[in-house]
């Protein structure tokens, strides 16, 4: 039995994060210097980009051992471009420090991140930052804290820069948020990042919750199953290698064909989505297609999200924001030597079904060796069977239904129960790539029948307005198609068509001389 913490370090963007990361390191003599975000030799954010833009794009690990808890900490990105990256550390932590400024008090994304750690369950500690600059108000911020994310959290306040209250915060949290973990029992872990080394290989960054996992294991990965080639454990501001990875500590992991998400070994809990979905999509383009579409694979591998997909000729990746899209430009040109381009960005667009829809294609009627007959109607979105399941083999029931959920995501068709309705075969001519092929053209035809309505992403807001300017909001909330649901003389809340609040956003501050707050997150498809 061992005292472990896996704490999570998150705030709003320029709260000073990663320049608290920093200091942690050096206060538990990680790092003889904290390093400087503005000068670009800070020890999480590594990537070459990272230290260019001087924000945090992808999560990093260190490791420090603090009043005797081995202590693994995650830096996480702070825009909100990047909240993918977010959810899934989220999803491996045990507690978790939410940094605030002094100065600005708490902000839009503070309360997001808030409200994901509670509905998670994940205990935090608050960190009122930057009391050493002008304009800090302390007693504000807490008040703030109290009142605006209905938390009762611990809070510290202090300096990442100058280093006041830090040792305190160190002690505070290895106290009250630390954890007993045993590497006996059966293992389970959680893939959180995904990675390709200098040679292709893909590596695996794992939280395990409990069990052992030894160089050469073969171990449960998913709905597979895989062998442990090597591993690294996490000491200081590196990983070095190891043989064997216990309870409770970050592994990375060689040798597994894992995705983000994936359980290794048992299962410890479903993951439940924290965040909205990206909204918004691009189409990509580059003179060489080939070059893109294997880079776009790989950042795929490390960002699920991006939902990369073909429409036609089109490669189209999924975006929560523009500074996202600059940094996907970037990425491609500095780390895989791509220059691309991008189209307008435009909302995503789903369909739902208007009605119920019927298709079918027979075995000699078709050029495939398969029969294929499906209903579809609007409802949950499940997969059904009304044929015998001894009708096919089982390996072509799997290629279906493989096919009906990649079809439905490609076309982006939400809300639709498929049930399979007529199946046939001819022995020994059938494969199952008969019915890969033949599903989506049967399933597109039922779906044409059925009707679908065209919909658009809806964001719910919140938005906190001066009195003064309570009309003037609300003539632009008007002109963006926002519809007002509950309205106070300060506080008014309601829907707004998800391409709508980046104008938003910008509009507000001459709206309210500079005194207004806006948060939206995805609500809707309408």
């Amino acid at each position: 039995m061992s005292r472990t913490l896996n704490l999570g370090v998150l705030a709003h963007v320029d709260a000073g994060k990663t320049s608290l990361t920093e200091r942690l390191l050096h206060h538990a003599g990680v790092i003889d210097a904290p390093g400087s975000v503005d000068a670009g030799n800070t020890q999480t954010d590594s990537l070459a980009l990272e230290r260019q833009r001087g924000i945090t794009i992808k999560s990093a690990v260190a490791s420090f051992t603090v009043g005797g808890v081995a202590v693994n900490l995650l830096d996480t990105p702070g825009h909100p471009d990047f909240i993918a990256e977010v959810e899934r550390v989220l999803d491996v932590l045990d507690g978790a420090v939410l940094v605030v400024s002094a100065v600005e008090g708490v902000q839009a994304q503070t309360r997001v991140l808030m409200r994901a750690l509670q509905r998670l369950g994940i205990p935090a500690v608050v960190f009122v930052n930057k009391m050493d600059r002008r304009g800090a108000d302390g007693e504000r911020v807490a008040r703030e804290v109290a009142v605006k994310l209905r938390s009762d959290a611990p809070i510290y306040f202090g300096s990442a820069i100058t280093g006041d209250g830090v040792r305190e915060l160190m002690d505070g949290v290895a106290r009250s948020l630390a954890v007993t973990v045993s590497p006996d029992g059966p293992l389970s872990g959680k893939v959180f990042k995904v990675e390709r080394g200098a040679a292709g290989e893909r590596i695996s960054f794992a939280r395990l919750f409990s069990g052992t996992v030894r160089v050469r294991d073969r171990v449960r990965i998913g709905d597979g199953e895989g062998k442990v080639t090597s591993i690294a454990v996490f000491e200081g501001a590196s990983a070095v290698r190891a043989n064997v990875a216990r309870a409770g500590q970050i592994v990375k992991l060689w040798g597994l064909d894992a995705r983000i998400g994936d359980t290794i070994g048992i299962a410890r809990h479903d993951r439940v989505r924290q965040f909205s979905p990206p909204t918004l999509e691009t189409v990509v383009e580059s003179p060489d297609r080939a070059a893109l579409h294997t880079a776009l694979h790989r950042l795929a591998e490390q960002d699920p999200l991006i939902d990369l997909r073909l429409d036609g000729d089109d490669i189209v990746v999924s975006l929560y924001g523009e500074v996202q899209r600059e940094v996907i430009e970037a990425t491609l040109a500095l780390e895989h030597g791509v220059a691309v381009t991008f189209r307008e960005t435009r909302p995503i667009r789903v369909h739902r079904l208007r009605g119920v829809g019927e298709a079918v294609r027979f075995l000699g009627a078709n050029p495939y060796a398969a029969t294929v007959g499906f209903r579809v109607e609007p409802g949950r979105e499940e997969f059904r069977l009304e044929v015998e399941l001894g009708s096919l083999p089982l390996a072509f029931f799997r290629a279906v239904e493989e096919s009906v959920r990649d079809t439905l995501r490609a076309d982006r068709v939400i809300g639709c129960a498929v049930t399979m309705t007529h199946s046939g075969y001819s022995s020994p001519v059938s494969v199952a790539g008969d019915f890969r092929a033949l599903a989506p053209i049967v399933l597109r035809e039922a779906v044409s029948r059925a009707g679908t309505l065209t919909c658009e992403p809806v964001h719910r807001f919140r938005l906190e307005v001066p009195e003064d300017a309570l009309s003037a909001v609300l003539v632009a909330l008007g002109k963006a198609g926002a519809v007002p649901l509950t309205t106070t003389a300060t506080v008014l809340e309601g829907h707004v068509p998800a391409a709508k609040v980046a104008e938003l956003h910008r509009k507000l501050p001459s709206l309210t001389h500079g005194e207004g707050v806006l948060e939206s997150e995805f609500d809707h498809y309408g």
